[in-house]
């Protein structure tokens, strides 16, 4: 049931697939079922995100990195801080974060299985009766 939602400036979909797969990997070495795993990207526009009051485009950027993203993670409720600091880590890593990324925001939305549903062939379940065991 992980879902991340990535908003960022354009990424090829070279790009977006190979961040989409390493987080669809890392999630099946944590007991999600690789399956369920939604990575969704958004392409920022720009003077659209702005912080401190100044649109992200214009902080100081000094290499070749990430210049700035938001990411949202929906994860099942019950992970523990090391899964937490280990998901942020990946997240960052994926993404080309570097000492010259001016912004990176990462949420961890812990949500019950009880409120998902996955819809499959004219079909909702909801995820803890379609999850059993798997986070």
């Amino acid at each position: 049931m992980p879902t991340i939602t990535i908003r960022t400036t354009a990424l090829s979909t070279t790009e977006r697939r190979a961040i989409a797969v390493r987080l669809t990997r890392w999630f099946g070495e944590h007991d999600s079922d690789r399956k369920h795993v939604v990575v969704r990207f958004e392409r920022t526009e720009e003077g659209t995100v702005f912080v401190g009051g100044l649109p992200v485009e214009a902080l100081p950027h000094e290499d070749e990195g990430l210049h700035h993203a938001s990411v949202v993670c929906c994860v099942s409720v019950g992970r523990d801080e090391a899964f937490y600091e280990e998901l942020a880590t990946v997240l960052a890593d994926s993404l080309g974060m570097t000492a010259g990324t001016p912004f990176l925001y990462l949420e961890f939305r812990p949500t019950p299985k009880e409120s998902v549903y996955f819809g499959a062939q004219g079909r909702l379940r909801r995820a803890d009766a379609t999850l059993r065991g798997n986070r």
